[in-house]
This record gives C-alpha cells, sequence and structure tokens, in this order.
C-alpha cells in the first residue's frame, strides 16, 4: 500500500440500481404524501437493490466510473476503501472483493462501516 498522507480522489463514479420506489409508490402504501415526505427528507424516490445484489455488486460499476474519470488503471490504485454499513458479509471487508474483482493487485483494502 503506497504512502495514504499522499492520497487522493482522482476520478468519481455512481451506479444506481433499476429498480425505483417514488414518493407516489410510497402514498399507496401508507398515510403520507409527496409534499410531506419531500418538505421533510429531501427524497423525492429511492433506488432498491435486487435481492441478489450485494454491496460490492453495486461498488463494481461505481468504481469503473471512477477508474475511467480518473484515466487510471486498476494496477495504479494504492488503496481501496469502502464506507458502507451494510458489507457483503459480516467477516472479510468487502472493499477486499472490490480490490480483487476490480484487479487492484498493487493495492491496499479496507472498510469504514457506521456503528
Amino acid at each position: 500500500m503506497r504512502n495514504l498522507r499522499r492520497a487522493k480522489i482522482l476520478g468519481t463514479g455512481m451506479y444506481l440500481p433499476e429498480k425505483r420506489l417514488t414518493n407516489a409508490d410510497l402514498e399507496k402504501m401508507v398515510d403520507t404524501t409527496d409534499e410531506w415526505i419531500v418538505t421533510r427528507s429531501g427524497i423525492k424516490e429511492r433506488r432498491i437493490a435486487e435481492p441478489d445484489q450485494a454491496v460490492s455488486d453495486l461498488a463494481i460499476p461505481a468504481a469503473q466510473m471512477a477508474l475511467k474519470n480518473a484515466g487510471v488503471s486498476p494496477e495504479q490504485i494504492g488503496c481501496v476503501v469502502l464506507a458502507s454499513f451494510t458489507p457483503d458479509r459480516t467477516i472479510s471487508a468487502t472493499a477486499c472483493i472490490i480490490q480483487h474483482k476490480l484487479g487492484c493487485k498493487n493495492a491496499g483494502a479496507f472498510d469504514v462501516e457506521v456503528a
């Protein structure tokens, strides 16, 4: 793992699951309105992962986009950090799965989880 004191974010990426849950959908399920939700939370819709999609499955396309936007190869990455409170597994960092699937052979990897 390279010297983290010189760590930089060179590119960003994103991925959203296809399935959407809008406030209009919620209005049909519970006693609420779009206006009430947006006023209090700013949320207009949520994206819902499929039951067989893990956090790493969502992170891989986002990370690939970030690499492309940064113009770097996976081998140039020094560290993979995943921040999530929903890891793939309770033991073994999800960042290690992402590191492996991306081909970041020279990188360390760790998760940052919220308690």
